[in-house]
């Protein structure tokens, strides 16, 4: 029906007769003379009709209305000087529209407008409403074409340089331990037995290690039934990848290729190599998280030292009783930080007390020096710590000094999100910076106060580092995360592949051989038959396209995602079923219990 895209006629086509489909998305009657502005997903061209030049079409041309859909035949002509348009691919050419066939008219007032022409200032619920409109829009259209080229890029790379080959793993699988909350699938033809939605394919694809495929990729559906954030949805897609017979060194390597790739590619960014690296202790230690923000300093500063026997019973209380006192420097925070926004009712102690914190302490450094301060800090402070504390944080008359006090996460917790609020109020952060850092040697295990018990940082098939194979409730874990300008874009580590060690780890967190043997029989047996050392790591696409994109959400780099109520306002899912539906499956509708025929099995699941 079309001899070209509206987004790629030229004046290479100059004098040429062009058969063109799309929308229209807008149209401008200029005394007589009509302009439309065609669009499809190659961009956008001008089309003119004419009662003079192109009487054929002027007819219906007059009639045409936004997000018509038409076929527009006509000839590429050279626009005057005085209306080029340096914003479009086709600022130089227009069409004279010879013979335009309306191929399907708009029989409902439009929600919203679509047009490239209008402001943004839709409702996001108005938008996935009508997703398939939004789809249209050219911030949508563009995040949708960026995804697709970081993709090809991704595949291209790893199959055409670094013989990857691609394996499709389960989607209906078992539930196991030690992940968020599993999706479940009823089965009907096992009564009282249920699928569950893969997390990540991170099982399957270490068997497939073990069946000799080497270098596996994949882009992985995967679904986590967890509460929602802006970087959270309950299905996703990642890049997944898992390789044999590889160091540490080397999958770093590999993956730091791989990226530079994919920004050269699509940003036509040249990546400095190799990304730099902070170890899970110094992350935490200068910047209080474990995907810091390197695009900016404000980094913290640990005085637990220096201050545990100053006098101050808020910090020596918090240091005897094993926590951290460390401080935030902000430069000029004297003149744009007032007391109001650092005591009770201001912004800064609110986002204080919502990372876990009691309050805020703080110093004013003043000329020479001399400092003021909030409570007895002052008084309790010797001349030598004063100049010591100075020293250390580099404090320069003008500076504000935030403290934190009490347990070391919940001190970290709160300067980070302290120093990300400051960050950004002071324009310290170049938007057009772009910043990715390994973080390594993550801790083996985290205590969960909730379950009393250790539970892997990662998962339970992290490696632990050989060095540390004496007490695994102290080891490091071989793992490796990439962050992105405070954003963790993909994670991974070396896999345990001895079923000795592998039994240890469960042990450690508490899974008794019987539940590992019927959780995990099936990889610790595939174990017994020759399995190569191997490793792997897995990116976050969506999240990833996301801050290539500029977005804030990564809702806006997936064609039809949910809510963060985990809806999908477009189709009305979830939704209720027929009541057959669920008597196939062995499920009593909500308030109604089984009839007596239905099996044992249905009736303790259901129960449960």
């Amino acid at each position: 029906m079309r001899t070209h895209y509206c987004g790629e006629v030229s004046l290479a086509d100059l004098g040429q007769t062009v058969s063109l489909c799309g929308w229209v998305d807008r149209r401008r009657d200029h005394g007589g003379v009509i302009f439309i502005d065609l669009r499809d997903r190659r961009g956008i061209v001008q089309i003119v009709s004419d009662p003079q030049r192109t009487p054929a079409s002027y007819d219906q041309a007059e009639r045409l209305r936004s997000e018509y859909v038409v076929k527009i035949t006509g000839k590429v002509s050279q626009r005057p000087q005085d209306s080029l348009n340096p914003k479009l691919a086709t600022g130089e050419i227009e069409i004279y529209a010879e013979q335009i066939e309306v191929l399907n008219g708009v029989h409902q007032q439009l929600p919203f407008p679509i047009s490239t022409a209008e402001p943004e200032t839709v409702r996001e619920e108005l938008r996935l409403r009508f997703r398939y409109l939004d789809l249209r829009r050219e911030r949508m259209a563009h995040n949708l074409r960026l995804r697709h080229q970081v993709v090809r890029s991704l595949r291209r790379f790893l199959e055409d340089q670094a013989d990857f080959m691609e394996v499709e793993t389960p989607i209906l699988t078992r539930s196991t331990p030690e992940g968020a909350r599993d999706y479940l699938v009823p089965s009907r033809v096992n009564p009282g037995e249920w699928f569950a939605l893969p997390q990540s394919p991170q099982l399957f694809k270490q068997l497939l290690m073990v069946a000799g495929c080497d270098r596996y990729y994949q882009i992985a559906r995967c679904f986590r039934d967890e509460d929602l954030r802006a970087d959270r949805q309950p299905e996703f897609t990642q890049l997944d990848m898992e390789m044999s017979f590889m160091d540490q060194e080397e999958i770093l390597g590999l993956n730091e290729a791989l990226m530079a790739q994919v920004f050269q590619d699509v940003k036509g960014i040249t990546l400095p190599r190799p990304f730099p690296r902070l170890t899970y202790a110094q992350a935490l230690d200068r910047y209080g998280t474990d995907k810091p923000d390197t695009r900016f300093g404000l980094e913290l500063v640990d005085v637990s030292d220096l201050l545990k026997d100053c006098g101050f019973k808020v910090f020596t209380g918090a240091i005897a009783s094993g926590g951290t006192v460390k401080i935030l420097p902000i430069p000029d925070g004297n003149d744009r930080i007032s007391n109001v926004r650092i005591k009770p009712g201001g912004d800064l102690f609110q986002e204080a007390t919502t990372a876990g914190a009691k309050g805020l302490a703080y110093i004013r450094v003043r000329e020479k020096g001399e400092i003021d301060t909030i409570g007895a800090i002052k008084d309790n402070l010797s001349p030598e710590q004063k100049a010591t504390l100075l020293e250390r944080t580099g404090a320069k008359p003008g500076h504000l000094l935030l403290f934190g006090a009490g347990e070391t996460a919940t001190v970290n917790k709160t300067l980070d999100r302290l120093r990300q609020v400051i960050g950004k109020e002071f324009n310290l952060i170049d938007s057009d910076k772009l910043n990715l850092v390994w973080i390594v040697d993550f801790p083996m295990f985290e205590w969960n106060s909730n379950e009393k018990r250790l539970e892997a940082l990662h998962h339970p098939f992290t490696a632990p580092h050989p060095n540390d194979l004496g007490d695994l409730k102290t080891a490091r874990a071989q793992a490796y995360d990439l962050v992105y300008n405070g954003y963790e874009v993909g994670g991974g580590s070396l896999r345990i592949h001895q079923p000795d060690i592998q039994r240890q780890v469960f042990e450690t967190i508490g899974l008794e051989s019987d539940q590992a043997q019927d959780k995990f029989g099936f990889l610790l047996e595939a174990f017994e038959y020759g399995t190569p050392p191997h490793g792997g790591i897995a990116y976050g696409l969506d999240r990833l396209v996301m801050l290539l994109a500029g977005e804030e959400s990564i809702r806006d780099t997936i064609a039809f995602p949910k809510t963060q109520q985990a809806r999908c306002l477009l189709t009305g899912a979830p939704a209720s079923v027929d009541a057959q539906q669920l008597k196939e499956l062995h499920i009593a509708p909500a308030g109604k219990s089984m009839k007596s025929k239905d099996t044992a099995k249905a009736k303790a699941i259901n129960n449960s």
